[in-house]
C-alpha cells in the first residue's frame, strides 16, 4: 500500500538568471521537515488545491522573493531521495532578472545569492537542481 508521503508530488521551481549567465539560488533552512534542508535551491513549490503548475510557481515566487516576473517553462526533471522529503517530477520554469539578490525580502529560508555556474560544483545543490542547470548551460 503506498502512503501519502511515499507518494510521488509534483512540484515547480524557478530557474532564475541575470545578464550575467549567474544562477539565483535560495539557500534553505536546515532544519528538519522541509525538502532539502541546507542546501542551495531553486525557488519553488508545490500546487494548493485546484491550482495550475502556472499559477503555483507564480505565487511561490512572489511568497518567497516579492518577485513578479515573466516565467516560461523550460524542462521538466526528477526529484528522488525519500531521505529530502519528496520525490517526483518538478517542472522548471526559467526567467531572466537583474536585481540585487540581498534585496530580496526573505521569508522563507536564509538568503539568496547569484552564483556563476564555475562555482555551483563547490556548493550543496539537490542533484535535479543541477541537471536543471546541465540542461540550461546546453542551449
Amino acid at each position: 500500500m503506498t502512503t501519502d508521503s511515499q507518494r510521488p508530488r509534483i512540484g515547480t521551481a524557478a530557474l532564475i538568471t541575470n545578464s550575467r549567465g549567474e544562477y539565483l539560488l535560495h539557500l534553505r533552512d536546515d532544519i528538519q521537515g522541509i525538502c532539502w534542508p541546507g542546501y542551495w535551491a531553486f525557488i519553488g513549490g508545490s500546487p494548493e488545491p485546484g491550482e495550475s503548475l502556472d499559477e503555483t510557481i507564480a505565487r511561490e515566487l512572489k511568497e518567497e522573493t516579492g518577485l513578479t516576473v515573466v516565467l516560461e517553462e523550460f524542462t521538466t526533471v526528477q526529484q528522488e531521495g525519500a531521505e529530502h522529503l519528496g520525490r517526483g517530477p518538478i517542472v522548471v520554469y526559467r526567467a531572466h532578472w537583474d536585481g540585487d539578490a540581498h534585496t530580496l525580502p526573505v521569508t522563507e529560508g536564509i538568503m539568496f545569492h547569484w552564483f556563476p555556474a564555475s562555482v555551483l560544483s563547490r556548493l550543496r545543490v539537490p542533484p535535479w537542481c543541477r541537471e536543471a542547470i546541465n540542461r540550461h548551460r546546453a542551449r
